[in-house]
């Protein structure tokens, strides 16, 4: 396996870990040597990569430019690495993925679990979080794909797939809305609401339908996490919403119920599977986004 140069790693490592002393400890090296390294580095640049503060270091705008080049060189050199090993007949290696909450309990894992099957030597690690987020993890090349829920147009982001995925409000079976075949969002608006961040694909969604019809919700409780709103409006009878691939495992339980939204800003919504536009993916990342466009044809 090619290596790639030893200060790549240095400088990626320090960027990441945001301290000198935190990327010395997990490269293995002392960090009076690593310092005395990006010293070096800086020297021979003619500026400083890394502004130090008191608890740590932070990039320089140079050291944005270079450390961006460098993820990039690093990038390829791990896409080069697989397509070697897959010349060499040893299928093998990472795939990186942020995704949605809505997915990370089944759709995700199981479509993993059947890659593995048949490729037992690539290994998968997820970030799971809000598309805000997920799409700058994206966008610093700290994962290789991303599947997430309406993330804002950009040229930086290339498009593999998509499916429709409505908005839908979640409620206890016992709730008084509960026997509804269909919802505005406004019919919530007499209800405790629990309600994702800001960084929520949901929530990117539902803002603008409030500002437009000029409402406002009773928000008791906001979450980075999907799976406290659910616990929350199973326990207390609040609103909750998700969208409707992220609403499977609980209905199907009999323990809540999803009615869609027909705001038509919030029937439109889209599942996206992208990478970032000018990486290189590696061989098993680009084998697996095949696979996982199979599953999300299925839903």
């Amino acid at each position: 396996m090619f290596r790639p140069p030893r200060h790549y790693l240095y400088l990626d490592a320090v960027a990441r870990a945001g301290s000198i002393r935190k990327a010395a400890a997990k490269l293995g090296v002392a960090s009076t040597a690593l310092n005395r390294k990006i010293l070096e580095i800086e020297d021979e640049l003619g500026m400083p990569m890394f502004e130090r503060l008191a608890k740590g270091v932070r990039l320089t705008t140079a050291g944005e430019v270079l450390i961006d080049a460098i993820r990039r060189n690093l990038s390829d050199i791990d896409a080069a690495n697989a397509q070697i090993e897959q010349l060499r007949g040893l299928v093998r290696g990472n795939v990186s993925l942020a995704i949605a909450h809505s997915v990370a309990n089944s759709l995700v894992p199981t479509a993993i679990a059947g890659y593995q099957v048949h490729h037992p030597r690539v290994n998968f690690q997820l970030m799971v979080g809000g598309t805000v987020d997920l799409v700058a993890a994206l966008l610093r090349d700290e994962t290789d794909l991303a599947l997430v829920h309406d993330p804002a147009p950009t040229p930086d982001l290339n498009e593999i797939a998509s499916i429709r995925q409505p908005l839908c409000a979640i409620v206890r079976h016992d709730h008084p809305l509960a026997g509804r075949s269909k919802l505005r969002l406004a019919d919530c608006q007499p209800y405790p609401i629990a309600l994702g961040n800001r960084t929520f694909g949901g929530r990117q969604l539902i803002d603008p339908v409030l500002k437009r019809a000029n409402l406002s919700l009773n928000v008791v409780l906001e979450s980075n996490t999907v799976r406290s709103l659910m616990v929350y409006a199973k326990q207390t009878g609040a609103v909750c919403f998700q969208f409707q691939i992220g609403t499977l495992e609980d209905t199907a339980a009999g323990e809540l119920v999803a009615i869609p939204l027909t705001d038509p800003e919030l029937t439109n919504g889209r599942l996206v599977l992208v990478n970032r536009n000018g990486r290189k993916l590696s061989l098993p990342a680009i084998s697996f986004a095949e696979t996982l466009k199979q599953h999300m044809a299925r839903v």
